[in-house]
């Protein structure tokens, strides 16, 4: 089986498609084509079988005489329309990730959390059919949610997808050969509770990128990384995107851009045995203390933590993101609906 749904299709839009409406002012609305239904909005409606059989890329009008341009969605497209119980990891971050942890065609890929199946979905179109993407999840409506989402956008389970309901740490050791992974995608709450398993999983050379919202998050992830001993020096950065206002002369920067949505941190697996080399830069003050001290122990998390944090429990609702509650999760779940078989 080829994942070749409606996303990868060429040619007249068919029955079962997903179409995306562009109006004058910009909007767009994703819609699934299904004879004899109608698109409405306020200002009149388009008739879907006035679409079917159409060229991607053709233009509508409707009713009121309003013209839409009419596309196939981009991945990009979907992902920032698509339902979600759980905040979705951007395009310009999940683009940073492909590339920066050398996602390749056939790759083992390792994902933890799954979310809305945002990251998923890329992960996937660059492993292709012959790679292999083992995403693992602790909720069981994300896993559901996201397994629906790739299932609309590609036309039916990607035969290189497979989604696991529970801890990583628990479920990795017998979902992976130990280091036949090439890479490892971690976007949860407490990433270096997992630096032990990911790195039995990984093979020698292999990539860990981890996604956090944080720079305390960032800051211990950091550390857990180099105290482990089988990693290289993490690196890590975020992306900001601006977009540009074109009109005639008026050519400047909107004044609204995407701006800090996550930290990205990336580091290497070590062979077994080896020792990553001394350090060149200044440690800091913490380490320095230590030296002095005349002791090589690392400071306890706490110890160098920002005030007030002491002791803080990793949740969701303590790093400022919006969590979805039971009553929404339900709904999204209910919403969610297969594509029709072709």
């Amino acid at each position: 089986m080829s994942a070749t749904g409606s996303a990868y299709r060429r040619g007249p839009f068919r029955e079962g498609d997903r179409v995306q409406l562009t109006d004058p002012k910009g909007r767009m609305h994703t819609i699934t084509l299904t004879p004899g239904k109608q698109f409405h909005t306020h200002r009149g409606h388009v008739k879907h079988d006035d679409l079917i059989g159409q060229p991607d890329g053709s233009t509508a009008t409707n009713t009121a005489g309003t013209e839409y341009l009419v596309l196939r969605p981009l991945l990009s497209d979907y992902v920032m329309s698509m339902p979600r119980g759980a905040a979705v990891i951007y395009p310009k971050d999940a683009g940073q990730i492909v590339a920066m942890a050398d996602i390749f065609p056939g790759a083992s890929v390792v994902e933890a959390g799954v979310g809305s199946g945002a990251l998923s979905m890329s992960l996937l179109r660059a492993v292709g059919d012959t790679g292999r993407v083992h995403s693992f999840e602790r909720r069981a409506d994300f896993a559901e949610i996201a397994r629906a989402n790739a299932q609309a956008f590609f036309g039916e389970d990607h035969p290189a997808w497979t989604v696991t309901v529970g801890d990583l740490v628990e479920s990795l050791p017998d979902a992976v050969e130990p280091g036949s992974v090439d890479r490892v995608i971690l976007d949860m709450l407490a990433p270096w509770e997992c630096l032990e398993a990911v790195a039995d999983a990984l093979a020698p050379g292999g990539v860990l990128i981890c996604y956090v919202a944080t720079a305390t998050q960032l800051s211990k992830v950091a550390e857990a990384m180099r105290d482990h001993g089988t990693f290289t020096e993490p690196d890590a950065w975020e992306s900001m995107v601006r977009g540009w206002h074109l009109e005639g002369l008026a050519v400047r920067p909107q004044h609204r851009m995407h701006g800090h949505t996550g930290f990205l941190i990336s580091t290497r697996r070590l062979a077994p045995g080896v020792t990553p080399p001394m350090r060149k830069r200044r440690p800091g003050r913490g380490y320095s203390a230590q030296e002095e001290a005349g002791t090589d122990t690392a400071p306890s998390p706490e110890a160098d933590a920002p005030a007030g944090t002491e002791g803080a429990e990793w949740t969701s609702e303590a790093l400022g993101e919006r969590v979805a509650s039971q009553k929404r999760m339900r709904k999204l779940a209910r919403g969610v609906v297969p594509p029709s078989p072709r």
